[in-house]
């Protein structure tokens, strides 16, 4: 796929951004270097060594396995320069100063290896600036590479060239960042903040702009600007104190410092607001200080107020007929909100005409296309749809004569016009920017398709954007049968030796129908000697049961209904399990319950790396009951028997544990330590290079021979085991660490996993455990708290604790 093999990769800077780079590097197992000054005291790395201590206590979480963190390679500028010599991509991430980059440079230009790339993790600076403080022979190899604050789950990482970058140089690191960081890529133009920062920073600062004009709290605003408006849900003000506000502040100063009212016309609204300035003199810069916007005092909220100086509770509300009219249909949400007569929605329309209007104008100097706009704002502000996306789905001259219009009236913050192709030309016949055939380069007049690297070839489905042509995963390839609940089909690309099976319900919950959609994929698989992969075609793989069809169910039927139930998803299960083809779950983001026991039954599972995995049935009040617990004895005594231990219960323990206390994997490297995947397993940076991995784990398998597992009998810890769980259970709830209703449901637990009242080291089958599953499980469905647990769930999407 690309010539350039990074063995390992030197991070120069062990800062918040630095650390995190190399903490991301590790998740995905790229040896990592990280430098920093020589320490003045004690060890003479103490700096770094300082830094990845930190790393395991930063929340959320940078290392997917804290325990990885003894895999950064501690280094200090004046004894391990040499080190660079071996790495093949060196990023720089030290303080946004041009000077003390220059001064960096010149000191380790002459240990970068010749083939290596180097690379500036910055914010804003000018890039050809920087590159101008190398050597020339360095200079085809230097580029800037912008990652997004948190570097672990932020998609975005922006590329950008100086008039010296090699061609080659971007692509080979295009390819790196993408399949072996699982990043998304945009190429940015070497302007002040790039493209998400230079459109984001700008609409924040309009934002706090609007905020003052309508004299609005930060705490509706950020009701307002969240998931309402199909943003990231920390909405405006969170968002700033996530970021940091030394950093927003850094960003604003280099738009006041590089550009102007020549170069800008939206120049005049980028001043300092008069709060940001406030909070940083206090040194309240957001979450690291643990206070800016917001803060948090014991369970209290508490926002800033600038009039008093101080904090006061949060908490309000957007009214909700602003919350109606965000769920109405693109072109009608902003007529409603433009016509509105109070502030929020006055507000909330200032807000997305600022942003329309910022992006048009702008776009020729900033991006290649419209497409780099939209996907640098959903990748690196969280938003569901960029500027030009809602833009062109709400109608795009019907939009664009609605922002002109205010523009006419001095509405807006700038008097600058919108550019002469928005109303007429390619786009205005085409109706928006985003087309079959590419989208828009103001540059260049034409319909751009993407870039065609070999990377890409194996995303089959890449994110899409609103008018994008393109493959859509759920009418791709050749159906092969489809009903409401599954859908079975092969994809030309992948080779019709591979099934595909994409569950179609409501969060992928696992119903009646969809367990016999499972059973007729194995033998559709079967008959055809196909391989077959599960995969979601989207986030989550499973949620688990379908809790709504459930409690009805047992009204309706009784135990018995729901033990047949229970056993004919079982039988799904060990018939996965035990499938003459192999069988491979692709999965990515939650598989919980039920989902992670058809993960753990497959033969093989390919994930992505932000997989959460887990059996939460305690939080509504039940046992895992389609193989889960059964999985959980088969392993222990699968170890015990690879170990020279004869004591099963150690091997136990923490499978036990996992599935009494509901712990969920917070990432695939987690989950593996759960046991959920194993070794063997393929863990996949990209979630769209997911279903191309899991279908060549699935030929290969098939190709090599491969054979389902023996089915044999295995050893169980007895009621032995079961009395020393149990008498650790009752000090838990003695001591009020665990509710009754807990305590019951564990004691449960236990005498699936330990196999019931037999001998310790009696040999059983997964057939025996499962039927002790079902009546653990039936029995909970009779009792009211449960009942209670359920109909939480359902309500509010958490758990109850009774």
């Amino acid at each position: 796929m690309s010539r350039f093999n990074v063995k390992k990769v030197a991070v120069l800077g062990a800062g918040v951004m630095g650390a995190q780079i190399a903490a991301h590097l590790v998740n995905c197992k790229v040896p990592v270097i990280l430098f920093d000054l020589p320490a003045k005291e004690g060890p003479k790395n103490g700096i770094v060594l300082k830094a990845i201590e930190g790393l395991k206590k930063l929340k959320p979480a940078p290392l997917a396995d804290a325990r990885d963190a003894v895999l950064i390679e501690p280094a200090n500028y004046e004894d391990d320069l040499k080190k660079l010599k071996g790495c093949d991509l060196v990023i720089e991430a030290i303080a946004e100063r041009m000077d003390w980059k220059a001064d960096l440079y010149a000191k380790i230009a002459p240990h970068v290896a010749k083939h290596a790339i180097l690379a500036s993790n910055t914010s804003g600076l000018s890039i050809t600036e920087l590159g101008a403080a190398l050597p020339e022979a360095l200079r085809p190899r230097f580029c800037g590479i912008h990652f997004f604050n948190p570097p672990r789950y932020m998609t975005l990482v922006e590329l950008i060239a100086t008039p010296a970058t090699g061609p080659q140089v971007l692509d080979d690191l295009e390819a790196f960042v993408t399949t072996a960081l699982g990043k998304g890529v945009v190429r940015a133009k070497d302007t002040p903040n790039f493209v998400a920062n230079r459109i984001g920073i700008a609409g924040m600062l309009a934002t706090m702009a609007e905020v003052q004009r309508y004299g609005l709290s930060f705490d509706v605003v950020d009701d307002l600007t969240g998931k309402r408006l199909g943003r990231a849900a920390s909405g405006t003000f969170r968002t700033a104190d996530v970021v940091g506000l030394d950093t927003m502040a850094h960003v604003i100063r280099t738009m006041q410092d590089k550009l102007s009212e020549a170069t800008d016309p939206f120049y005049a609204s980028f001043a300092t607001p008069p709060v940001l300035q406030k909070l940083i003199d206090l040194g309240h810069l957001g979450q690291k200080t643990k206070a800016g916007f917001y803060k948090k005092a014991g369970r209290d909220i508490l926002r800033f107020d600038l009039e008093s100086g101080d904090y006061v509770p949060a908490g309000q509300k957007a009214d909700e007929v602003y919350g109606r009219m965000l769920k109405q249909p693109a072109a009608e949400r902003l007529k409603l909100l433009r016509n509105s007569e109070g502030p929020q929605g006055q507000f909330l329309w200032a807000v997305l005409r600022n942003g329309f209007h910022y992006a048009a104008v702008h776009l020729k100097d900033i991006a290649d296309t419209a497409r780099d706009v939209d996907l640098a704002m959903r990748w690196g502000f969280g938003m569901k749809q960029g500027p030009f996306e809602l833009w062109q789905e709400a109608g795009w001259l019907e939009v664009a004569r609605m922002v002109q219009e205010d523009i006419d009236a001095g509405k807006a913050l700038s008097r600058a016009p919108l550019p002469d192709w928005v109303f007429k030309g390619p786009v205005a016949e085409a109706g928006g920017v985003h087309t079959a055939q590419g989208s828009w380069n103001p540059a260049t007049g034409r319909f751009e398709p993407r870039r065609a690297l070999p990377v890409y070839e194996r995303q089959y489905f890449p994110e899409r954007l609103l008018g994008e042509a393109g493959p859509r995963p759920d009418s791709a390839g050749a159906t092969q049968h489809e009903d409401a609940a599954i859908r079975l089909w092969t994809l030309p690309e992948a080779g019709e030796d591979v099934l595909i099976a994409t569950i179609k319900t409501k969060m992928r919950a696992i119903s009646p129908d969809v367990a016999e959609g499972l059973s007729r994929a194995v033998d559709m698989a079967e008959a055809a000697g196909q391989a077959l992969v599960i995969w979601p075609g989207g986030d989550p793989f499973s949620v688990g049961a379908d809790l709504q069809a459930m409690l009805p169910g047992y009204v309706a039927g009784g135990a018995d209904l729901i033990d047949a139930m229970e056993k004919e998803l079982q039988d799904v299960m060990l018939k996965i399990r035990y499938a003459s083809v192999p069988v491979v779950a692709a999965v990515r983001g939650m598989a919980l319950g039920g989902g992670c026991e058809l993960a753990v039954h497959c033969a093989r599972r390919v994930a992505a790396m932000e997989s959460y995995m887990g059996l939460v049935e305690v939080g509504v009040g039940l046992i895992p009951g389609a193989g889960g617990l059964t999985y959980i004895a088969r392993r222990a005594a699968e170890n015990a028997q690879a170990s020279t231990g004869k004591d099963l219960l150690p091997f136990l323990t923490e499978g036990f544990t996992a599935a009494a206390m509901a712990k969920v994997g917070a990432s695939a490297l987690e989950s593996r330590q759960l046991g959920y995947l194993l070794e063997g397993d393929v863990v996949v940076p990209h979630k769209d290079e997911l279903l191309y991995v899991a279908v060549q784990q699935a030929r290969a398998m098939r190709q090599a021979g491969w054979r389902p597992p023996m089915r044999r009998l295995f050893p169980v810890a007895g009621r032995d085991g079961q009395a020393t769980i149990c008498g650790q259970l009752v000090n838990m709830r003695d001591g009020g660490f665990i509710s009754q209703h807990d305590f019951h449901i564990a004691r449960l637990i236990a005498q699936v996993v330990t196999g019931g009242d037999v001998d310790p080291g009696t040999l059983v089958s997964e057939e025996y455990l499962m039927t002790l599953e079902r009546r653990a499980f039936t029995s909970l469905l009779a009792s009211p708290k449960t009942h209670e647990r359920i109909m939480g769930m359902l309500a509010t999407g958490k758990p109850v604790r009774n």
